[in-house]
């Protein structure tokens, strides 16, 4: 007997119906995958993906798709009529959707853990710290989101991911002081993780390559370069060549400025017998 297909959702058929409608506006315009993203801030995987329904269209894309493809407000009018989705914030589903087929991440993190580090325990607790204050209900779906992104680090192929983590952090009870040891243990275990990295940015440095923030680099399967970043109320996905650089650049040297593998290791021992 053949399993049971899992039915889907009506954000997940309705991506599917959006991602059908912007293929044939780009058939009836002559247009290749590859030729629409020439013209648009899209990379051909990306439309590729779109179309399959496989990722959102974002709204600002969407406005795009419309002036280059002539299709009078077709798209945008069918993206704003798109169920709500609310395990994560709309300005965050583009950044989902590349770390999901990430073939290489670098992040830096200095105020809380990575999304891809974190324990329920801990998320929640991040959840419940933003002001205006999240409805349980909402801080449990984005808990269930959070969690499912770290299937990126359980892949049979899995993501070559580095970590970069202020002292800071690590030295926070957020959430409580049981939630945090069992943050700490989970560090550890993910460290095992084939191709994951974690480093310690410790306290005492004279020089430190991070000062402007937290951000994340991100290697597609096609070998594009992007970062991403967060602000109190939204985010940057970056495709310049010239800022993506100079974000790599900064990452090489944090990663020279903090612990290396081994002393990280033997930092997260030492919290463990402090908690």
């Amino acid at each position: 007997m053949q399993p049971r297909k899992k039915p889907k959702n009506r954000h997940s058929a309705a991506m599917e119906v959006i991602g059908a409608q912007l293929a044939v506006f780009r058939i009836n315009a002559g247009l290749t995958q590859r030729g629409l993203g020439e013209r648009a801030t899209a990379s051909e995987e990306t439309i590729a993906s779109i179309e399959q329904g496989r990722r959102a269209l974002m709204p600002h894309l969407a406005t795009e798709f419309d002036q280059l493809l002539n299709t009078g407000g077709a798209l945008a009018a069918g993206v704003a009529k798109l169920p709500a989705k609310e395990k994560y914030p709309i300005w965050a589903e583009d950044f989902m959707a590349y770390e999901r087929e990430a073939v290489a991440l670098s992040s830096y993190e200095n105020q809380v853990l990575p999304g891809l580090l974190q324990t329920g325990p801990y998320a929640r607790a991040t959840f419940r710290s933003d002001l205006p204050p999240l409805s349980e209900q909402k801080i449990e779906l984005r808990v269930e989101a959070r969690l499912e992104r770290q299937e990126v680090l359980h892949r049979d192929e899995p993501v070559i991911a580095s970590f970069i983590i202020s002292e800071a952090v690590l030295k926070d009870h957020l959430g409580s002081r049981e939630a945090m040891r069992e943050q700490l243990r989970h560090l550890r275990a993910c460290a095992d993780l084939a191709g994951v990295s974690i480093q310690v940015m410790p306290f005492g440095n004279t020089i430190h390559a991070g000062l402007s923030g937290p951000f994340v680099l991100l290697e597609t399967s096609d070998h594009q370069h992007l970062a991403y970043s967060e602000t109190q109320l939204g985010s940057h996905l970056i495709f310049d060549p010239d800022k993506v650089s100079s974000l790599t650049q900064k990452y090489g040297m944090l990663r020279m400025q903090a612990l290396n593998a081994e002393e990280t290791m033997g930092l997260l021992d030492r919290l463990l017998g402090e908690q």
